[in-house]
């Protein structure tokens, strides 16, 4: 286990995440401060840009993906890639044929499937993870003048020392009393489509209710609807609010977005 004395390897978030939420790092470090000494518990990691912000010592982190949980397990393992990366639009379709083929085979647990998402996700439209109804990758090449690769992975391998990583519904997640509890389920609007499932109003009821049956600390962000609101307050989650830089937007509106933070046992 790695204790408090052993030094955390500082690294950056290896994947573009759409609505990543690093910006927030600063607003949860008051909380996170004084509960250190727990687990951090992410129910909906995705970019991981909240856990290597505030680097515990321990933690569970879990998503509904299984394409980004792969990619994190071979991380752990110190993953050295041998795929060829380029910032080409042939080379992109072809990556992506190949991955939706391991996909259909369901060979998602691989190598290879890990360093394609990888190149994928660097490569593609805006840091988007999208799949249609047949399970197949269907983000479009993206627009990027220069893309920095990595091959070497095997810093992640010290950074993700003690962290455990988990694929399947937050409910099923086994929980310490003590657990700090960080969740960022996918925003209430209308583009909710994601891992081939849809998050939908029910999730977000079942979110908040399992949230607040938690007795430790407990974090929970979202977009400030009318009605994300009146469910956090409903289940006793005291509110703040934060503008968040803009999401992906189909207008392309970047201005920001008003976001609700959600505390419980804090």
């Amino acid at each position: 286990m790695t204790t408090s004395t052993t030094p955390r390897k500082i690294v950056k978030p290896p994947l573009k995440w759409a609505g990543g939420k690093r910006w927030q790092i600063p607003h949860l470090e008051p909380y996170w401060t004084s509960n250190r000494q727990c687990r951090l518990v992410e129910p909906f990691c995705g970019g991981l840009a909240v856990t290597l912000g505030l680097r515990p010592q321990q933690a569970l982190l879990n998503d509904i993906n299984p394409h980004l949980i792969n990619f994190y397990a071979w991380l752990k393992k110190g993953l050295l890639s041998r795929l060829t990366m380029e910032n080409d639009k042939t080379l992109f379709y072809q990556h992506r044929d190949r991955f939706n083929e391991l996909t259909k085979a369901e060979n998602i647990t691989t190598r290879e499937s890990a360093a394609l998402f990888y190149y994928l996700n660097r490569t593609g439209y805006n840091g988007l993870c999208r799949f249609n109804r047949r399970g197949g990758f269907n983000v479009p090449f993206g627009r990027y003048k220069n893309i920095p690769y990595l091959s070497d992975f095997s810093d992640y391998k010290r950074a993700f020392t003690g962290w455990d990583f988990l694929c399947g519904d937050f409910t099923n997640l086994k929980l310490r009393q003590t657990d700090f509890i960080y969740a960022d389920p996918p925003y209430d609007v209308e583009f909710t489509s994601y891992a081939m499932n849809k998050f939908t109003w029910n999730d977000q009821v079942r979110t908040a209710e399992w949230l607040s049956t938690h007795p430790g600390p407990v974090i929970l962000v979202n977009q400030a609807t009318t009605r994300i609101q009146s469910l956090y307050r409903h289940f006793g989650f005291t509110l703040r609010y934060l503008n968040a830089p803009r999401r992906i937007s189909r207008t392309g509106d970047r201005s920001p977005a008003r976001e609700v933070m959600g505390t419980r046992n804090l």
